[in-house]
């Protein structure tokens, strides 16, 4: 499976500091589902154009079948990333952010800032997740059927 994953992060892309996240992401998908798996990496800043470009390069040119981002899905003004996915998407699936959210508050109250979403760009699942390398292990955890079952769903037309 070809794996695209975007880290959303103003000082990581300009190497301020070290992007934890995306790493987590490789960590926590590496066996789901089991097989092979090829991971494209973008490092991106906080701006809708950036972000809906790295997406489409992962949807449209590089077929990634799931793409996977971290940050910029909270309520702070450079927080984006729902709107540039959005952008691309063609179908949304509300259920992957509304679990999110609900499972994760359990955890953390904060998590109901959250704006992640996902959906479909083709045959692409895009799944949006926060930016702290904690929560992105756990979201993936939570998704991660989910993730299997819509994946499938894709490759089989």
């Amino acid at each position: 499976m070809k794996i695209g994953r975007v880290t959303i992060s103003d000082r990581a892309s300009a190497g301020i500091c070290e992007d934890l996240s995306g790493p987590a992401i490789e960590e926590s998908l590496r066996d789901l589902p089991p097989g092979a798996h090829e991971f494209v990496s973008r490092l991106v800043a906080d701006t809708e154009p950036g972000i809906a470009d790295a997406l489409l390069d992962l949807a449209d040119r590089e077929h990634c079948e799931l793409i996977v981002t971290t940050g910029g899905t909270g309520p702070s003004l450079r927080d984006v990333t729902p709107e540039a996915t959005r952008q691309v998407l063609e179908k949304e699936l509300p259920g992957f952010g509304e679990i999110m959210r609900r499972e994760s508050f359990a955890i953390t109250p904060t998590a109901i800032l959250s704006r992640a979403i996902a959906g479909i760009r083709g045959r692409s699942l895009i799944v949006n997740l926060p930016g702290n390398p904690k929560a992105v292990r756990e979201c993936l955890r939570i998704l991660s059927p989910a993730i299997v079952e819509g994946t499938r769903h894709l490759r089989e037309g």
